[in-house]
């Protein structure tokens, strides 16, 4: 069995017993919306998540993808993030290593970094504050320092005209 399909099969697992110790019934369309989330890697909102479904012949309504999205972040299969714009953006977390995030205010862009000194940091303040640290969560914004920024594109066009 390859690491993807261990990793599919144990995350499967875990919301079969989250599903079973809440009494929650095990519907193929939570699991659809699991084994998609997962066959995946980046970020996603639940419109493009929903359309994805569709496109692939799921027959799931938008309430089972957000109902679902609560159950799976309520099992800590998936981390939600308020990036920009007030739309909540979601990535799988079982077997993805800590990361933080930084984010263009021009066009959007998400950029994942890790940095060993940010856990060397988290680690010192728990010991001097005494505190478990379980995780944390660091989000950077700024412009993109790239030419192929595709909203300083649009924003230079829009100036020219």
């Amino acid at each position: 069995m390859g690491q993807n399909q261990k990793i599919n099969q144990k995350v499967r697992d875990i919301f079969t017993d989250f599903l079973e110790l809440k009494g929650l019934r095990k519907t193929p369309e939570r699991y659809a919306i699991l084994e998609e989330i997962y066959s995946n890697s980046g970020h996603f909102d639940v419109e493009k998540l929903y359309l994805k479904m569709k496109k692939n012949n799921y027959r799931v309504s938008r309430a089972t993808v957000y109902n679902t999205l609560d159950l799976l972040e309520n099992c800590e299969l998936v981390v939600r993030h308020q990036f920009h714009n007030n739309i909540s953006e979601y990535e799988r977390s079982f077997g993805a290593s800590q990361h933080d995030h930084l984010i263009c205010t021009d066009c959007d862009k998400v950029v994942e970094f890790c940095d060993p000194r940010i856990h060397a940091i988290q680690s010192m303040a728990g010991e001097l504050l005494k505190y478990e640290i379980t995780n944390h969560s660091l989000i950077l914004y700024g412009q993109c320092k790239k030419e192929n920024c595709e909203n300083k594109k649009a924003k230079k066009k829009a100036r020219k005209n």
